[in-house]
């Protein structure tokens, strides 16, 4: 079968079961969480730990690790560990013992010291919380300039396009990226791509002009943001500025955009600011039908991942595998 083809789901969960990665869950008390940590167990996709009470226990069943915040024997090491990384903020030891209890720091901080190999939260808390304890606690990845988000969006089968799955980014955190993070933005989904489809990346910088059809300062950083990219990351296929029909549609791509080596067959698309982002996904799934697994943020030192509050039991096992596969390759 054509790997653009394949279901991208079922081969990242395969990926995920292959190298067994410990992913822990800093929201244990929500029922959601309980029983995603079960099915993903059962389906062998991760190691699981849930963040809360020792009573969990009697209510996952076997094969789930416990780690309760207000009474871990990590606590001390965690404690030590947090202030001294967070000291130049003028962070106390007796503010770093508690901070270190609240569960999505507690989580963030099994993955800085090595003993998990991602997290995934937001079920309850929100995104602001959620990417906050990953900044503060993991931090950017060695040159990166900043974190950004993505959503794997899985099309149905038999869909025109041919492929099953794209990257769609950002649509779930910089607001109003400038030039230079526009070009950042691209390079990460790039290799976001690599990471979870295994394909070769094909970027589109998104716009309501395709080569110069509009003039505006909004196609300008656009343009920017493409030549810098470009430069920076010379061997990527990356084309812009280009409109959302010339990106995906091979015959409209060869018209408005002849002899780009992504038009028409873009499998990342990067848009210009979340406005556009978010309104992009949000469409794709609701009116195309294609399933949104997201927002994953790229970016960090090691992973950690945001969930929807409204989030479903299924949506926690695909972060899970998802964060296990990106576990794999930190």
């Amino acid at each position: 079968m054509d790997m653009a083809a394949r279901d991208p789901l079922a081969v990242i969960a395969a990926r995920a079961a292959a190298d067994l990665k410990h992913i822990v869950l800093s929201e244990g008390s929500d029922p959601r969480v309980q029983q995603a940590a079960r099915v993903a167990t059962d389906r062998g996709l991760a190691r699981v730990t849930l963040v809360g009470p020792a009573s969990l226990a009697g209510v996952v069943g076997p094969g789930i690790a416990i780690e309760d915040p207000e009474a871990s024997p990590l606590l001390p090491a965690f404690t030590t560990a947090f202030q001294a990384h967070r000291a130049h903020k003028g962070v106390t030891e007796a503010q770093a013992a508690q901070l270190v209890r609240q569960p999505l720091v507690f989580a963030a901080m099994m993955v800085r010291e090595g003993l998990a190999d991602g997290t995934v939260g937001g079920a309850i808390h929100t995104t602001s919380d959620t990417v906050r304890a990953a900044l503060q606690v993991i931090g950017k990845a060695k040159g990166a300039g900043l974190v950004s988000s993505f959503f794997l969006m899985v099309l149905p089968e038999d869909h025109p396009l041919g492929a099953r799955g794209m990257i769609f980014s950002d649509c779930g955190l910089v607001i109003d990226p400038s030039a230079q993070e526009l070009a950042a933005i691209a390079q990460q989904a790039a290799a976001s791509a690599r990471t979870l489809l295994d394909v070769a990346p094909k970027v589109a910088m998104l716009s309501f002009s395709s080569k110069g059809s509009a003039r505006h300062p909004a196609v300008d950083k656009v343009v920017e943001a493409t030549h810098l990219a470009q430069e920076a990351a010379p061997d990527l296929a990356l084309d812009g500025e280009l409109q959302f029909d010339a990106a995906i549609v091979p015959a409209v791509g060869a018209s408005k955009a002849a002899g780009s080596p992504v038009a028409g067959h873009a499998n990342v698309l990067v848009f210009p600011n979340l406005d556009a982002g978010n309104i992009g996904y949000k469409i794709a799934q609701r009116i195309g039908g294609a399933t949104a697994i997201g927002p994953v943020l790229q970016g960090l030192a090691k992973p950690a991942n945001d969930l929807s509050r409204g989030c479903s039991v299924d949506d926690i096992v695909q972060m899970i595998a998802v964060t296990a596969v990106q576990g794999a390759q930190a």
